[in-house]
């Protein structure tokens, strides 16, 4: 009788890692297709693709969309969009942050000081110069037709293209973040 019973649950154990197994093949697990990581920090995985449609970004999971010009991320309270450029290998990724009008004049258009929560700032004067959170200094344009200005730095630092839109004393600016493909075990 005890042989029946070790039959009887050696026969449930297969059964069950059968269905497991049929389960996930059903839904698919997925594969990642991209990982991306900052290029300051490519041991950490920013940004991951999966060909089933899920998405994590910054630890968080969404399903998503890709085009030529934008990652589209969404769970069940938002949605976001993603402006991205590929450089060959690398990708520059747009993330947005939320700026408020500290000092200057709302009819000036991005002419004052622009703060952020956290401290960070811009500050555009009009002569055609900025300061970036007091530390990065230059000069800068504005294309109002695609709504980006671009940051052209005294340092030896590339040029940066921003994309901008004003709503009140609300500035969201879309600041490119240079990223490199994540290799688990990298530093």
């Amino acid at each position: 009788m005890k042989w029946m019973e070790k039959g009887m649950k050696i026969r449930n154990i297969l059964a069950s890692a059968v269905l497991i197994v049929s389960i996930f093949s059903l839904t698919g697990c997925g594969k990642k297709t991209e990982s991306w990581a900052y290029a300051h920090e490519p041991g950490e995985e920013v940004l991951s693709l999966y060909d089933n449609g899920k998405a994590f970004y910054k630890g968080n999971e969404y399903k998503y969309t890709k085009d030529d010009t934008y990652i589209t991320l969404k769970d069940s309270n938002e949605t976001q969009s993603l402006r991205y450029v590929m450089q060959d290998d690398k990708m520059l990724l747009y993330e947005k942050s939320i700026y408020h009008l500290e000092s200057g004049d709302l009819d000036d258009g991005i002419f004052g000081v622009w703060t952020q929560e956290n401290g960070w700032s811009y500050q555009f004067s009009e002569e055609g110069r900025f300061s970036e959170d007091n530390i990065f200094f230059g000069k800068y344009t504005v294309d109002e037709k695609e709504h980006s200005i671009r940051l052209m730095y005294d340092d030896p630092i590339e040029d940066a293209y921003l994309y901008y839109a004003i709503d009140g004393d609300s500035m969201t600016i879309e600041y490119p973040w240079p990223m490199v493909a994540y290799v688990e075990g990298e530093k």
